[in-house]
């Protein structure tokens, strides 16, 4: 058996226990479950990245028939740090599940499952309409954990979620439809430069971004995510915080250097709607008033971080290299910390029965701990010492300060203003929720559990670590870009040597 041929087990294994959780009446167990199956994916993902950095990208076909023909996996450096990422997210949400007991819900592990399912496939995926259906495998799911957890508007919100996300679905599975006629291959190694030169596959694929782009909450299709995302419970939340939005990131850099070959024609474009999305991000915030509501918006405000490094790939060379690795730093970054924020909300959530920031006050010094997990993330966030942001805000500055241009001032300037509109936000709730006066209606021996707090805490502290190896993540960050884009090793692992209905990039962009 074939390195490659250990691909499909990552997204078989959490499919077939999730089965078993559903079947199993033992809660005990299924917690257990719900800890152990993501851990191995990430045991699996470090496997990953060791073994592809020794021995270069690995690729799958289910059934072993040729490249081209049947489903197509591959796993490189940038999807094992992904995997990493979305894992250990899962993990922590899973845990703080269990510490609140929300899995005592029947079906509430099996669904987390089957999500990680569809994360784990959507990620090792070497073909469009596979990651399409990978896409479906994580939204059944989550269609059923938004309904069935959080407050009383959940119903309202599940509607909204279901609502828009078979909007974007249809439209992603129209754009692969479309891929496929006018191209012939949704192999996304048989389309490596398709887009650049192509005007039909330019479109097919431009209806394809747009789909990911609304899963992943950017401007404008961006207003239902801080519509929904916070009236499920908090485990769920941070849940999607870090494998929503974060597979959409991933498959957006995939299509970008493989078939768009980035294409800087589009760069103007890229830099208009992220920064826009930033600004939107960064102040929407102020207005709302829920905690998790204004978390939301960081969601959307770190997108447009990470989106706008494709904007700076131009040309390919270093600096390609530099603009792809600051975005993929910050999007670990922002997956660790948007969850220790979530689930440390989660927390006050539990204890106090309520995230209205008007309802809460003087927590600080009710629950030191918990004050001091939200001050960490919130500098985190923002870009403060000695947190993982503060590099992740540099990097990104750094690759967008090297072309000199006006991209450069426009950018960086728009970084720091929503940087300071983030700041804004975090420093209302600290004001209104952790400092003030005693709250007079709570009993003085009511304090957060530590058992609710160690989740949040345990990623505020991977956070700090991030930030003390700085070197070592960027390092990390990029040798997988590096993986990434060699795209003649991606093609030739998931096509194979002899692939069979592979068409001719060179006369598609002849005959534009």
């Amino acid at each position: 058996m074939t390195a490659g041929a250990v691909l499909p087990i990552f997204v078989a294994l959490p499919l077939i226990v999730s089965a078993i959780t559903a079947l199993s009446p033992s809660k005990k167990l299924n917690d257990a479950l719900s800890i152990l199956i993501p851990a191995i994916n990430l045991a699996g993902g470090i496997w990953l990245y060791a073994y592809t950095s020794t021995h270069g990208t690995i690729g799958h076909v289910i059934g072993k028939y040729q490249g081209g023909v049947g489903i197509s996996f591959g796993g490189d450096q940038f999807s094992a740090v992904m995997l990493v990422a979305t894992m250990i997210v899962a993990i922590t949400a899973n845990w703080f599940a269990i510490a609140v007991g929300e899995t005592q819900a029947r079906y509430f592990t099996s669904l987390t499952l089957v999500l990680v399912t569809g994360v784990t496939g959507a990620l090792l995926t070497a073909d469009l309409f596979n990651f399409f259906v990978m896409i479906e495998v994580m939204l059944l799911p989550s269609y059923g954990l938004i309904a069935m957890t959080g407050t009383r508007h959940r119903l309202l919100s599940a509607r909204t979620f279901v609502l828009v996300n078979l909007a974007a679905s249809t439209l992603l599975l129209v754009g692969v439809g479309y891929i496929y006629g006018v191209a012939g291959a949704v192999n996304i190694g048989a389309l490596r430069g398709a887009a650049a030169g192509n005007g039909p596959i330019t479109v097919a694929t431009g209806l394809v971004i747009i789909a990911v782009a609304a899963k992943a909450g950017v401007f404008p299709v961006h207003t239902w995510l801080p519509r929904t995302y916070p009236s499920t419970s908090a485990a769920v939340m941070g849940l999607f915080s870090g494998l929503h939005t974060k597979v959409a990131v991933y498959m957006l850099f995939r299509i970008w250097v493989v078939i768009f070959d980035m294409d800087e024609r589009w760069n103007t474009l890229i830099i208009v709607i992220m920064v826009i999305s930033m600004l939107i991000g960064g102040f929407a915030g102020l207005a709302e008033d829920t905690m998790r509501r204004v978390l939301a918006y960081q969601m959307v405000n770190g997108m447009p971080f990470i989106l706008v490094m494709l904007a700076f790939t131009a040309g390919g060379g270093e600096a390609a290299r530099y603009a792809l690795a600051a975005g993929l730093l910050y999007t670990v970054h922002h997956m660790i910390t948007v969850g220790a924020l979530v689930l440390n909300v989660g927390a006050i959530e539990e204890t106090y029965g309520t995230g209205t920031i008007s309802k809460l006050a003087g927590i600080a010094r009710r629950d030191p701990l918990t004050s001091a997990v939200f001050v960490a993330g919130a500098f985190s966030i923002v870009g403060f010492p000695p947190f993982s942001g503060i590099f992740g805000k540099v990097t990104i500055m750094l690759a967008a300060a090297q072309p000199g241009d006006w991209r450069s001032w426009v950018v960086i300037t728009t970084i720091i203003v929503a940087s300071f509109g983030a700041l804004l936000s975090m420093m209302r709730v600290w004001k209104e929720v952790f400092w003030g006066r005693p709250m007079q209606n709570y009993p003085e021996a009511l304090n957060v559990r530590w058992r609710f707090m160690l989740p949040s805490a345990s990623m505020m502290l991977l956070s700090l670590a991030m930030f003390i190896g700085a070197g070592q993540m960027w390092d990390a960050s990029t040798t997988a870009v590096d993986s990434l884009l060699n795209v003649d090793a991606y093609s030739t692992a998931v096509l194979g040597t002899d692939p069979v209905g592979v068409p001719n990039v060179a006369e598609l962009q002849g005959g534009n």
